[in-house]
Parts: C-alpha cells; sequence; structure tokens
C-alpha cells in the first residue's frame, strides 16, 4: 500500500514586514482620528454627489454622512486590521488587506477634505477609471510579454507613438477609426523591432527598451515641433464620444460609470475578461505562460518558443498601441509633446502590484488613476494640500510599488532571459 503526503505550500512572510504592515496600518487609524477628526466640528456632514455630471441615465441620490461618525468608523475598521496584522497577520492575503485599508483610509481623507462642502464621489470615481485606461492597457502589454518571458520597457514609447500617429492619421483622414488603427499598427511596429532585437539577436531587453522609448520621444516631439503645431490642421480630430449600453445605463451609479462611457473603457474590460480567459484557462495560455516559465521544457514539448514570443511581443503592442490611442483620441483630440507622461512605466508598476495577472493588473491600474484624480479634485475643494504635492502621488505610488513595498510578487521564472536553443 502506497501512502501519498501532501504538502502545503506554506506562505512565509518575514516577520518585519508583517509587524511593519500592522504598525503602518495603526499609524493610519492614528492619523484619522487624531489628525482628520480634530479639525472636524461636531454635527458638520459632507455631501457626496453620486452620479457624474452631465449624465441622466442612472442618477443616484446623493449621500448625506456625518463626518466625524463617518470618520471614526473608518478609524475602528483600519485598527483592527492592524492590530491583526501584529497578532496573527493576513499572510498572503496582506496586500489585498492593504489595498483594502488604503480605499478605507482615502476615503477618510475625502471625507474630511469635503466636510461642510459637496464633493461629486461619482464624477471623481468616473474621471479615475478614464485616467486609469492608459495605465491598465499599459500593463496588459506586459503581463503578455513577461508572462511569455520577454521584459519590455519600451511600454512607454509605444504608447506615445501611438498617441502622435493617432492624432496626425485621424486628423487627415478624418476619421477616428483610421486614426485608431494606424496608432495600433504603429505601435505594432515599435513591438515588431523590440521583439526582433531582443528574441533573435538576443540584445539585452532593458537596453532595447530604452532606445524604443528614446527613438519614439525624439521622433515625436520632432513631428510635433515641426508640423503638429505649425499646421493645426494636422494635430486636430475627433475623439470617440461617450456610448451608453440600453437598459445597463440605467443602474444606478455603475451604469453611468462603466455602461455609459467611451470606447476605449470598453475595450479595457473586454481585453480584461479574453485575457484572463485566455492566459488561465486555455491550452494557448499553458502554452504561453510555459514559455516564459521554463522555455527548454516547453521546447521539449513541441512548442516554439521563439514564435510564441514574438506573438506575445507583437499582441502586448497591440494593447500598448490602444493604450496610446486614448491620449489623443479618447481624450483630447490632439497630441502634446510627453503626454504619456511616464503612464507607460506607471503601467509596468501595476503589473508587478497586480502579480502579473490581469484582474491584479486592473486593480493596481485603478488605484493609480484614483490617485491621479484626486490632486485636481482637492484643487476645487479649496484644500491646504498643495495640488502639485497631490499630482506626485501616482509617481511616489509607483516608486513604493517597484521598491518592494507591496511585497514580492512571482514573476514568471524566465522573465528576461534569451531562449538558446541547443
Amino acid at each position: 500500500m502506497t501512502t501519498v503526503v501532501h504538502h502545503r505550500k506554506l506562505e512565509t512572510v518575514s516577520p518585519l514586514w508583517r509587524y511593519g504592515m500592522g504598525v503602518f496600518f495603526l499609524l493610519l487609524a492614528a492619523l484619522i482620528s487624531f489628525v482628520f477628526l480634530r479639525s472636524v466640528a461636531v454635527g458638520v456632514q459632507t455631501r457626496f454627489v453620486m452620479t457624474p455630471g452631465g449624465i441622466t441615465q442612472g442618477t443616484l441620490p446623493d449621500w448625506v454622512l456625518d463626518a466625524r461618525t463617518t470618520l471614526l468608523i473608518l478609524a475602528g475598521l483600519i485598527a483592527v486590521a492592524g492590530g491583526y496584522q501584529l497578532g496573527r497577520g493576513f499572510a498572503k492575503l496582506t496586500n489585498t488587506v492593504l489595498a483594502i485599508v488604503m480605499l478605507l483610509f482615502v476615503f477618510g481623507f475625502l471625507v474630511w477634505a469635503a466636510a461642510g462642502k459637496s464633493l461629486n464621489l461619482a464624477g471623481m470615481l468616473g474621471n479615475a477609471i478614464q485616467l486609469s485606461v492608459p495605465i491598465v492597457l499599459g500593463a496588459f502589454s506586459g503581463v503578455l510579454c513577461e508572462r511569455a518571458g520577454v521584459v519590455n520597457i519600451a511600454i512607454e514609447g509605444m504608447m506615445l507613438m501611438a498617441a502622435m500617429v493617432g492624432a496626425l492619421v485621424g486628423a487627415v483622414s478624418g476619421s477616428m477609426w483610421v486614426g485608431l488603427l494606424a496608432a495600433v499598427a504603429s505601435s505594432v511596429l515599435l513591438a515588431w523591432v523590440h521583439a526582433v532585437l531582443s528574441i533573435k539577436y538576443k540584445i539585452n531587453q532593458i537596453i532595447s527598451g530604452t532606445v524604443i522609448n528614446i527613438f519614439a520621444t525624439g521622433f515625436t516631439s520632432y513631428i510635433s515641433a515641426k508640423f503638429l503645431q505649425v499646421y493645426e490642421h494636422l494635430n486636430k480630430t475627433a475623439i470617440f464620444p461617450r456610448w451608453a449600453i440600453p437598459g445597463l445605463a440605467d443602474i444606478p451609479l455603475i451604469g453611468p460609470l462603466f455602461f455609459n462611457t467611451t470606447l476605449f473603457v470598453y475595450l479595457m474590460f473586454i481585453i480584461l475578461i479574453v485575457l484572463q480567459v485566455a492566459l488561465f484557462s486555455t491550452r494557448w495560455g499553458l502554452r504561453l505562460r510555459s514559455v516564459g516559465e521554463h522555455p527548454k521544457a516547453a521546447d521539449t514539448l513541441g512548442i516554439n518558443v521563439v514564435r510564441t514570443r514574438y506573438m506575445a511581443v507583437l499582441l502586448g503592442g497591440v494593447v500598448a498601441g490602444l493604450g496610446g490611442a486614448y491620449f489623443t483620441l479618447g481624450s483630447v483630440g490632439r497630441f502634446d509633446e510627453m503626454m504619456t507622461a511616464g503612464k507607460g512605466f506607471i503601467g509596468l508598476a501595476a503589473m508587478i502590484f497586480g502579480n502579473w495577472t490581469p484582474l491584479g493588473a486592473l486593480g493596481a491600474g485603478m488605484m493609480f488613476g484614483f490617485a491621479d484624480t484626486l490632486g485636481s479634485k482637492l484643487s476645487i475643494l479649496g484644500s491646504t494640500i498643495p495640488p502639485q504635492f497631490m499630482s506626485m502621488l501616482p509617481y511616489i505610488t509607483t516608486m513604493i510599488v517597484l521598491a518592494g513595498v507591496v511585497g514580492r510578487g512571482q514573476a514568471p521564472a524566465a522573465d528576461g532571459v534569451p531562449y538558446e536553443k541547443e
């Protein structure tokens, strides 16, 4: 008789990380209790408008909250999370709990900032979703490439090129659809260059991506200065309007945010579903992930490693192109130099935060997008915090993520390693 013993892999968390997170949670609770609460008078209310401006479908009554009571509840919840983290720890759920705690803290911050005033929370959430689109699409592009074992920091350059080409071709052709196709094509071209350099010629993938970023920055800046700024008709294209989905757009709050929006938001969620299912529930996804984890074993089983990596990088170029086109065809209708403003790099941080999964990348991208919209809203409320400081939040969060404060993710084992066929 054979006895099979199953060993469950235990999640190990360093004591420093465990206690550090617990103390961090308690500090947030203390900040709410001793800073926010002390500056809010008894009886002061915070009004949150729950329907975005200009929307007539899916309206929802305003939230009117007692500021002090709400802050006390939020501080208590965060303190309980901190105490549990110090006592037993959340183990592998720490990142999830960290995200929840940060959401509670940010909500408390908004309650405090808008105390005695009115804040369109639904409009703020809608703006955050819009701002997260290029970040999330950049993260999806990174997931596709790195799951196949190719590091792609050229996403920023691909997005910048797509933004410029989309505006130029959209203006010349008079069609935003033609502009979108051209934007994607330009991004795929740069993705092909990156694939050739890093897969065929085995050039260091970081250097290859950096070269593409520098080229895209110089090329788009030159075209902008010599043509787009001189001939304004070449830099004025139509943008995709809001499209309301009948029935779904009437759902309170959810409808205006997710079902009465632009093409790029719909594409973001479609790609999320397709990518999540394809990577983890299909044979195609298993083969792609095997190339990123154990390329030699995959090759032994008959999987063409080189072709799979080429396909992943080119598909990543398609997704990055959509993210770049958002800046011009989904937002402002014109191109400005360096308008991507590092969103491709923030997308890579969102990919790491999301542990190289589409769902995780979406959540992280939404968080970055929300941080990006805080500054403008606070300036409208007349907050004493300088808006310049708030505008730094997405980049500060990016540095924190890349420094590993949110825990170590599980990158594909062969990520960034050129494949040598024996």
